[in-house]
């Protein structure tokens, strides 16, 4: 058998080098449009679900957030696979799907359940679709850290810096990287500022609580001055 392979290759010399030349020339071709990278992408499609609740723990965020958002998303069509993890304040559902999905004809099942995960979570939680990325796109993980204050609210004051730093100050710059989606923030404390009032002075001075939720309101938004006309100038305000 093989010696007949080779007499044949033999007697038709110019259709075998021809044949060689356009495989080789096919493989440089192929060669030089193939995408090559250090880490190739090779991860199925997926959707991500995110749901942020400061200030409960990895527990709370468990039954009362992560849980739920499964059970929204349970029937969808060509899901293949369902995990979820669960943190300090943020809970993060993957749902996979079969690789013959478009990604895009993906988002819009998990968009359209995404009203009935927001229903069936406490009120305050945030739940949002993450951006079109695969698990290779969480590349890294850092924390601030520091002194930690023996005083109880100091330490709550320095939880509070930390976290605001984080999300005004590094959010940002990361961000600005080139090809950085979304920079994910957990832990430590939101600023807030907050009214106390006291009802006996209220009833006092007969004002209501929803007097003091206006007068707030109003304290923080911005107006403009327009434009005032003296002679023939007009001064923008």
């Amino acid at each position: 058998m093989l010696e007949k392979i080779i007499a044949v290759v033999l007697r038709q010399k110019g259709t075998v080098i021809i044949f060689s030349l356009l495989l080789v020339a096919f493989g440089v071709y192929s060669y030089i449009k193939l995408p090559i990278d250090a880490f190739p992408d090779v991860t199925n499609i997926q959707v991500e679900v995110v749901g942020r609740a400061s200030g409960l723990s990895a527990l709370e965020i468990e039954r009362s957030v992560t849980y739920p958002i499964e059970m929204s998303m349970r029937g969808l069509p060509k899901v293949k696979q369902m995990r979820s993890v669960t943190k300090f304040g943020l809970s993060l559902v993957t749902i996979v799907f079969d690789d013959d999905v478009d990604i895009y004809f993906a988002r819009q099942l998990v968009f359209e359940r995404l009203a009935e995960a927001k229903e069936s979570v406490p009120k305050g939680v945030e739940v949002t679709m993450g951006p079109v990325a695969t698990a290779m796109g969480e590349i890294y993980q850092f924390t601030l850290e520091g002194e930690m204050p023996d005083d109880q609210q100091k330490k709550i004051e320095y939880l509070t810096d930390l976290r605001t730093t984080q999300e005004w100050t590094i959010n940002p710059l990361l961000k600005s990287v080139p090809g950085v989606n979304e920079v994910n923030s957990y832990g430590g404390y939101f600023k807030e500022y907050q009214v106390i009032v006291f009802p006996d002075r209220l009833s006092k001075h007969n004002i209501s609580v929803d007097q003091i939720y206006a007068a707030i309101e109003k304290n923080n938004q911005n107006a403009g001055g327009n434009v005032m006309e003296k002679h023939s100038d007009q001064y923008i305000v």
